[in-house]
């Protein structure tokens, strides 16, 4: 049922629930990879599943842009890795607030704010240098390649290092 709060916006006295706002619903859902769950109770639900709900309860709306606010945040590694994959999938644009650097490097686009001001957009390559991240975040950051993707990892020390 907390998906379907997505159509409220579409819903109004001259316009009740369809068999349409039912298809898309069950769209959302599947979107997220949460099919049959749409009449489990909330408590039953891990951390993940709910901000998969959250993140179907939005889908549900059609928006053609998603505003994310650290949806990992309070999820074990797992569902953190799960939910990243899952927003890299949807069928829209997802703006993503994230404060974890080595989760944003998989982005396809990145924006550093500094004071509340944008101090650098573009590609995670290009932007995460050790030289924004001292002068930004006051870290040194070492760069990493995984061997087994060759995916680029940032390895942090305190700026006195």
């Amino acid at each position: 049922h907390a998906v379907e709060l997505g159509r409220t916006p579409w819903l109004s006295a001259l316009r009740g629930w369809s068999a349409g706002d039912d298809d898309i619903v069950t769209q959302a859902l599947a979107d997220v990879d949460l099919s049959g769950f749409g009449d489990r109770h909330w408590h039953t639900l891990s951390g993940g599943e709910q901000q998969r709900v959250h993140i179907a309860r939005a889908l549900a709306q059609r928006p053609q842009v998603l505003l994310l606010d650290e949806p990992t945040n309070h999820l074990d590694i797992r569902h953190q890795l799960s939910i990243l994959e899952l927003i890299q999938r949807l069928p829209t644009t997802a703006i993503i607030a994230l404060h974890d650097l080595n989760q944003a490097t998989l982005c396809d686009r990145i924006c550093v704010l500094q004071d509340g001001k944008l101090r650098a957009i573009g590609t995670p390559s290009e932007i995460m240098t050790e030289t924004l991240l001292r002068e930004v975040f006051g870290v040194c950051g070492h760069f990493l390649v995984d061997p087994a993707d060759n995916a680029q990892v940032i390895r942090f020390h305190t700026a006195t290092h």
